[in-house]
């Protein structure tokens, strides 16, 4: 039975590095398809980890507990109709018109929940997946439940009455009563008929699940005999059919219930089609989101993606009046525009407005001159915005909100030197704002941050690392910033930087290493030799540092390895004699976990000598410090007692 899951988990993970090769998408799905495609690329370490399981022989694990192949069909089916419907985004003559859009839209908010779903009841603890891989996929999970919620206020109870329209199509069991069964947990009880729009929303989710005419019959015999009850066999009759009935027209009248106020075509970008933000004017004379059009020529785009004329600049210019148009807009209809201000204020997350001040005149005025041909000139407007969004949080709004984060982005890659490190320290101070990261994020500010820890002068270096710290407080970041080879630039400024460089690096190392995936990169960047040093060498005050971000790396298997090689274990205990009372109490939770169920490391730190100073952590210690001796003792005492 395993044997066949692994097999079968091997052709989705083909089935994956498929959808890895989709590309080129058209401009008004390509951020969807994207996203989408780079979210499934993610699930291929969880797959290498199905396929190559191998179930425990001992004779306590049952057969009958081990799930069947049929476990993965779902996810299989999920994934196929994933790759359909990218393959659509492709062609640009399938959504040119508005019903088109729509139509694959709501295709896309089915796919995205239904993934979301079955990775939800895969039996992760059946095939014994890593700590690393579940993160990796409850991180999936969370993206494609944004992304959901984000593309469409449509009730997800019809998408849960459409998968088990779907389902049950494949069968050949009572499809009626499988439906009730479902639909009877939503404990809806309005009598009604099923109506045609409901119908269609279910042949839409068919056509990207490559359903043949045969399936479709099915479909449609079950909506006949929901609406001409009198057709159908009495047996057939009964409450649970009301019930389906009830459910699809309390649906279809969700459906059409004018939830959301339609958004004038002028305030959709025509990259997204969605309200704009921060509108920007490109050289063909057409507006688009910002974040967008930078991503498309972020891209090796050179033409407009509405007009395709070439573009011959790719200068943005901001979009003020339709700005103001459209907050005027949000304002009147009382909807919050996406991440930004309103009329000058910003909502908080309590409803409540905080009334945004500053010089936006002046601010606007100085992001243009980040942009001019004199280097002094963008040297001394770099200079005064650095200063400006370390100086509130008003400032860091207006300063993102007038264009300031892409053209900053682009002068990281600049060759003067204090150039580069204003507009990193910048980007720095800009970022202490939640909202301004993802912005930051999304102008592709890692790489040439990066580039500046391995290459930029000592103070550029520094504070690039801190704007990595502050980058990284979001959890996604923190995958992109350690996939992008920031740990072992970040690793060589904690070897070789000043004292603030290091303690900026150490920061942001400890960060990064919160995400599992994280912690064996930075064992193999070489994280070791600094921290050992930083521990032996007690006069550069950065003890707590290194034993924090030891105490991190320590909870990975591969990383207690690499620890215990690395030979630390003398200096732990060491610590715990003579360390501060914070050292000693790090330095026990580090050797606890590297040393459960591990006698061959308790058998180890007993040869040492750390009976003594474990006692006496144990009677004087914190008490967290108590806890760690006292559980550490207990395991020293139980090798001893089997020796």
């Amino acid at each position: 039975m395993d044997h066949e899951i692994n097999g079968r988990a091997e052709a989705i993970l083909e089935l994956v590095h498929n959808i890895g090769t989709v590309g080129d998408f058209a401009a008004p799905l390509k951020k969807d398809c994207t996203d989408l495609a780079r979210r499934i690329a993610l699930l291929s370490h969880l797959l290498e980890e199905i396929r190559d399981f191998k179930p425990s022989s001992s004779p306590s694990s049952s057969s009958s507990s081990s799930p069947s192949p049929l476990c993965l069909n779902d996810l299989q089916m999920a994934l196929e109709a994933a790759k359909r419907l990218l393959l659509v985004g492709r062609s640009t003559d399938k959504i040119v018109h508005d019903s088109a859009r729509k139509r694959i839209a709501f295709q896309f908010q089915y796919v995205t929940w239904q993934l979301e779903r079955v990775l939800g009841n895969l039996p992760y603890d059946h095939f014994d997946i890593s700590d690393e891989v579940r993160e990796q996929v409850e991180l999936v999970r969370a993206q494609l439940r944004r992304a959901t919620e984000r593309n469409g206020s449509l009730n997800l109870k019809v998408f849960m009455v459409i998968s088990c329209i779907l389902s049950q199509t494949d069968n050949n069991g009572d499809e009626q009563h499988a439906l009730s069964r479902a639909i009877g947990d939503l404990k809806i009880e309005n009598k009604g008929t099923i109506d045609p729009d409901f119908q269609a929303m279910v042949n839409m989710v068919s056509e990207i699940y490559g359903r043949n005419e045969q399936n479709l019959e099915q479909m449609k015999c079950i909506f006949e005999n929901l609406n001409n009850p009198a057709s159908s066999d009495a047996d057939k009759i009964n409450e649970d059919s009301i019930k389906i009935e009830s459910l699809a027209n309390k649906i279809s009248e969700e459906i059409k219930k004018p939830d959301s106020l339609a958004i004038p075509d002028d305030f959709r970008c025509p990259i997204s089609l969605e309200l704009m933000r921060d509108p920007v004017i490109v050289a063909t004379g057409q507006t688009y989101e910002r974040s967008f059009i930078q991503q498309w020529i972020d891209c090796g785009n050179r033409t407009c993606p509405k007009t395709q004329q070439k573009l011959p600049n790719l200068t943005l210019t901001p979009n003020y009046v339709l700005r103001s148009v459209i907050a005027h807009w949000c304002e009147t209809h009382k909807i919050e525009q996406p991440q930004g201000l309103s009329n000058g204020r910003l909502r908080k997350s309590n409803g409540s407005f905080h009334q945004v001040s500053g010089d936006t005149t002046a601010i606007e005025a100085l992001v243009r001159k980040l942009s001019s041909q004199s280097t002094n000139e963008r040297r001394n407007a770099a200079a005064e915005i650095r200063l400006l969004a370390k100086r509130s949080t008003d400032n860091r709004i207006l300063i993102a909100e007038a264009g300031a984060i892409p053209i900053l982005v682009n002068l990281l890659q600049t060759d003067d030197f204090r150039l580069q490190e204003n507009a990193v320290t910048s980007i720095l101070n800009l970022s202490i704002y939640e909202r301004n990261k993802g912005s930051i994020m999304l102008a592709g500010a890692v790489p040439p941050i990066i580039e500046i820890l391995r290459r930029g002068s000592m103070e550029a270096r520094e504070n690039a690392a801190a704007a990595l710290f502050s980058l990284s407080l979001i959890d996604e970041n923190k995958i992109t910033i350690g996939a992008s080879g920031a740990i072992k630039a970040l690793v060589e400024l904690l070897r070789n930087g000043s004292t603030r460089g290091k303690k900026d690096a150490a920061t942001a190392l400890f960060n990064l290493c919160i995400y599992q995936g994280n912690k064996a990169r930075a064992v193999r960047a070489g994280i070791l030799v600094p921290l050992m040093k930083m521990l032996t060498e007690r006069s550069n005050c950065m003890v707590d540092e290194a034993l924090t971000i030891l105490s991190v790396l320590a909870s990975h298997q591969d990383c207690k390895m690499g620890i215990v090689k690395a030979n630390v274990i003398p200096v732990l205990i060491d610590l715990i004699r003579t360390g501060q009372p914070r050292n000693k109490e790090n330095a026990a939770a580090i050797l606890l976990s590297l040393c459960k169920k591990d006698r061959e490391n308790l058998a180890c730190i007993g040869r040492l000598g750390a009976l003594i100073p474990l006692t006496e952590l144990e009677k004087s210690g914190t008490d967290r410090a108590k806890r760690k001796a006292t559980a550490l003792l207990e395991h020293l005492s139980r090798v001893q007692q089997q020796m």
